[in-house]
C-alpha cells in the first residue's frame, strides 16, 4: 500500500484518535462533581492530553529511537487513562461506553506506529 508520508502530526490517524479521546474526556469529565475539579478531572484531561501532545512531539524527532521514546510516553499516558476510567466508574461517576473503545483504538495505532518508526530506516 502506497501511502503518502504525513506532513504534519495532524495527518496521523494515530493522532487524529487519540484527539478525539481528549475532546471525549472533556466531555465526560464535565459532569464529574466539582469536588474533582482539581483532583480526578484535572489529572484525566492532563494524561488523555499527553497521549495526544507526546505523539506530536515524537513526530519531528529526528532518530527512530527518540521517536519511540515518545510514543512509549504516550502508551504510558494513555494507560494512566485506563486507571482513571475505572476510578471513574467504581466513585460513581458514571460509566461512558465511548471512552474504551476509543482508548483500545489509541493503544493499537500506536503499538503499530510504533512498530513502523521502528523497522523503518528513519
Amino acid at each position: 500500500m502506497n501511502r503518502t508520508p504525513a506532513k504534519s502530526f495532524e495527518d496521523l490517524i494515530v493522532w487524529q484518535k487519540a484527539h478525539q479521546f481528549v475532546l471525549s474526556v472533556y466531555n465526560y469529565s464535565d459532569y464529574f462533581p466539582q469536588k474533582e475539579i482539581y483532583g480526578l478531572t484535572s489529572q484525566f484531561r492532563r494524561a488523555a492530553i499527553s497521549i495526544a501532545a507526546n505523539i506530536a512531539e515524537g513526530f519531528k524527532k529526528k532518530g527512530r529511537n527518540d521517536k519511540a521514546r515518545f510514543l512509549n510516553i504516550a502508551q504510558g499516558s494513555l494507560e494512566e487513562c485506563r486507571y482513571y476510567l475505572v476510578l471513574a466508574k467504581d466513585l460513581g461517576y458514571g460509566d461512558n461506553p465511548v471512552l474504551l473503545p476509543q482508548l483500545e483504538e489509541v493503544s493499537k495505532l500506536l503499538e503499530k506506529y510504533t512498530a513502523a518508526i521502528l523497522d523503518s530506516g528513519s
